[in-house]
């Protein structure tokens, strides 16, 4: 099955080239009606919306069921498999390692000028709430990856919000993640009602101050909505992948990587660039000699022939520019030195170097966090960190003689924006 085919990135058309950056940018706009009106309803009456769209999985639902219960974790935690929650606790420990280490000092201070002092405090938010997908896609790796570096920060309150099944219940790895990453509350909603529910409160829902995670098109759009009354992370999309390689690369584990980022969705993205036509074409045989006999094959396919490339460049500087302007969710760096390589990379979510380090690593046990930003984010937005719960409010302490240095300064810029009362303030201080 020719599925996929090499092509050089130096001849590729205009459009041919947009096609590929593009990938697949959702638009969500034609769901933000719909949404609003959700989010709107919340809003004005709380939890009883949530309650009358989930009747339909429990007849006699009330407010209170929408809380997970003590005993429904402890029920989960004998329901998924023991050496499922040992990995799960071993992913958590390298987590909470790595994101350790991304802590600040809680306060720094300089002098300025004589008698001016300036300095930053860090701050933990007092209450996040993290969305995590249920049902088919449910990722225990996200709840770790959400949960854990809001509870390194010092996040006080930590609200989980996930889609239930038929019954209200939900996947019993997700209670269990969510319960070693230490949330503080499991909600059984999903959608823009949990979105919606977070953002501004309910009688059951604490309100938070920030959410993240992953979702659907309905999720992204009321995440949209309410920004503003929270703070959000980047929107999410499909999972997407670019390779940067050399001919030193191994074609059958090119061809194989790629292939593993594409087995998400069907819009999902996966870009090969290096600098041989021979491994380009190699990697493209390997590719297509492998998808008839590989699970989730009608996705993988899908994936590789709307939104993938395999492409060579003349040299190794064409690729990287390349490169940056895809700006990334993963980026595998596999040339003979990918540490010659970095600090030429101005774009991308998280990179993997060398060729022992896949993509999958990094989804779950190295430490680094997976929730990423993809669709050329990666331009504006970070992955998520500690910092993301992290507030850094500046102060600064100045004597008289620190202040008559700057008055001046002050009066002047003022009065010339027409804030007399503003210089005034200055003014009244050196009054004889």
């Amino acid at each position: 099955m020719n599925i996929l085919k090499s092509e050089q990135l130096e001849s590729l058309t205009k459009e041919r080239k947009e096609s590929i950056l593009r990938r697949s940018m959702e638009d969500i706009s034609s769901v933000y009606l719909e949404v609003g009106e959700i989010v709107q309803d919340i809003q004005k009456r709380g939890d009883i919306v949530s309650v009358e769209h989930y009747k339909k999985f429990k007849e006699n639902l009330t407010a209170q069921d929408i809380l997970v219960t003590k005993e429904e974790i402890e029920k989960a935690y004998k329901a998924v498999d023991a050496n499922v929650i040992k990995e799960l606790k071993n992913a958590a420990k390298n987590i909470e390692k790595f994101h350790k280490a991304q802590l600040e000092r809680e306060m720094w201070s300089m002098e300025i000028i004589d008698g001016v002092i300036a300095g930053r405090l860090t701050r933990a938010m007092d209450a996040v709430g993290a969305y995590v997908p249920g049902r088919k896609a449910s990722y225990p790796s996200s709840v770790l990856m959400t949960i854990i570096p809001a509870k390194v920060a010092g996040v006080k309150k930590i609200v989980v919000c996930t889609p239930p099944e038929q019954g209200m219940v939900v996947t019993e790895s997700t209670l269990v993640a969510a319960d070693i990453a230490g949330a503080d509350y499991i909600f059984k909603i999903g959608g823009p009602w949990a979105i919606a529910s977070m953002a501004y409160g309910t009688e059951m829902v604490p309100k938070v101050d920030k959410i993240v995670g992953p979702g659907n098109k309905y999720v992204t759009a009321a995440k949209m909505l309410v920004f503003g009354v929270v703070d959000i992370d980047s929107p999410a999309g499909p999972s997407e992948v670019l390779i940067l390689a050399d001919e030193t690369a191994d074609p059958y584990l090119l061809a194989i990587d790629l292939i593993s980022q594409v087995e998400h969705d069907e819009d999902a993205a996966g870009v090969l660039v290096c600098t041989s036509k021979q491994l380009a074409d190699k990697v493209c045989e390997l590719i297509n000699s492998e998808v008839d006999k590989i699970e989730r094959k009608d996705i993988i396919i899908s994936a590789l022939s709307r939104h993938s490339a395999v492409l060579y460049a003349e040299n190794l500087d064409n690729a990287i520019e390349f490169t940056n302007e895809y700006a990334t969710e993963h980026l595998q760096i596999v040339t003979e030195e990918p540490f010659a390589i970095l600090p030429k990379i101005r774009h991308a979510g998280s990179i993997f170097m060398g060729t022992y380090a896949p993509v999958p690593v990094g989804d779950y046990a190295s430490g680094t966090n997976h929730v990423l930003p993809t669709g050329q984010c990666a331009k504006m937005f970070s992955g998520l960190s500690v910092d993301d719960y992290m507030k850094k409010p500046t102060f600064q302490y100045l004597t008289k003689k620190g202040l008559s240095q700057l008055k001046d300064t002050v009066i002047t810029l003022a009065e010339s924006e027409g804030l007399y009362i503003h210089a005034r303030a200055i003014k009244e201080r050196f009054k004889d």
